[in-house]
């Protein structure tokens, strides 16, 4: 996946389920050690609550940086159905932890499912984002005749001249989104003739 939704802010979500609240919070956790933090610092904020139950995929979503917790609910009916929501969610780089303080009404399995998964999808509607485009880093090499080539077609795939270096020739760093790196590529070459050449990928 080229592009996927990134939170831009922390925001909350509350349902209340036969007198027990779920609290649900979400962030954005681009690494296992913010998302791991922030479930810490929820947990801080209620010391009292019985469950805090979390899962995070820190990362792009083909990551494998991901992981959920039932913290005490019954085994596979918190983190797990949290877990799923995120997963097919347009959201990666994230975190969600849902504090449960229990209103003295078991819900059941299907039940405590039903209230997790809802809580995260309560808290993604609202959740501030952005989108997130993967990028490559590309290095070329072209003659002074051709830098004007260069810029024009950095701008046409909207992509960003990062580095500069004036030798015998000029070389560039390039930043682009990786759907418009192959194309970008093509027309360097073909349009100067075989005169710029890719130094390398990175």
């Amino acid at each position: 996946m080229n592009s996927y939704c990134i939170p831009t802010a922390e925001h909350c979500a509350e349902i209340e389920i036969k007198r027990s609240q779920f609290i649900a919070f979400a962030n954005h956790a681009a690494s296992r050690e913010a998302a791991e933090a922030f479930i810490k610092d929820i947990r801080t904020r209620h010391p009292q609550a019985r469950h805090v139950c979390w899962a995070y995929i820190a990362g792009p979503p083909n990551t494998t940086i991901r992981s959920m917790s039932d913290d005490g609910e019954p085994s596979g009916t918190a983190g797990r159905p949290m877990l799923a929501v995120l997963e097919h969610s347009e959201f990666s780089e994230i975190v969600v932890a849902v504090v449960r303080y229990f209103g003295g009404i078991k819900l059941g399995t299907g039940g405590l499912q039903r209230a997790y998964s809802d809580s995260v999808s309560a808290v993604l509607k609202d959740l501030p984002k952005a989108e997130f485009v993967a990028q490559s880093k590309i290095k070329i090499n072209a003659d002074f005749s051709n830098e004007s080539l260069v810029r024009r077609l950095v701008d046409k795939y909207q992509a960003a001249i990062e580095n500069v270096e004036y030798l015998n020739r000029v070389n560039f760093e390039i930043l682009v989104s990786e759907e418009s790196e192959k194309k970008l590529l093509e027309d360097l070459v073909n349009q100067s003739g075989g005169a710029i050449t890719v130094v390398n990928n990175v």
